[in-house]
């Protein structure tokens, strides 16, 4: 190893001893915080306004029911995986 590089080595080494308390993540106390994680994460009731919608599995369906009430189609559909995996 060379001069500089054990230089460099060094200086990295005193960064991180000098650092590591400040990087220190407090754990989480999940008897306060977990009602919180909660609520932020789950959705809220106008989020969720697509589910109150008659959705049709069936195009031909909704091809007819469309017609039938003078109404356009959403197409709503995803191509491959239904886990999004490859």
């Amino acid at each position: 190893m060379g001069s500089s590089a054990r230089k460099s080595l060094m200086i990295v080494l005193a960064v991180v001893s000098f650092a590591g308390p400040a990087l220190a993540v407090e754990p989480l106390k999940l008897e306060e915080q977990l009602p919180k994680l909660i609520a932020a994460i789950k959705p809220k009731p106008e989020e969720s306004k697509w589910l109150s919608i008659p959705w049709e599995t069936s195009l031909w369906t909704a091809r007819q029911k469309a017609t039938a009430e003078g109404k356009p189609i959403l197409l709503w559909e995803m191509d491959g995986n239904p886990l999004g995996c490859t």
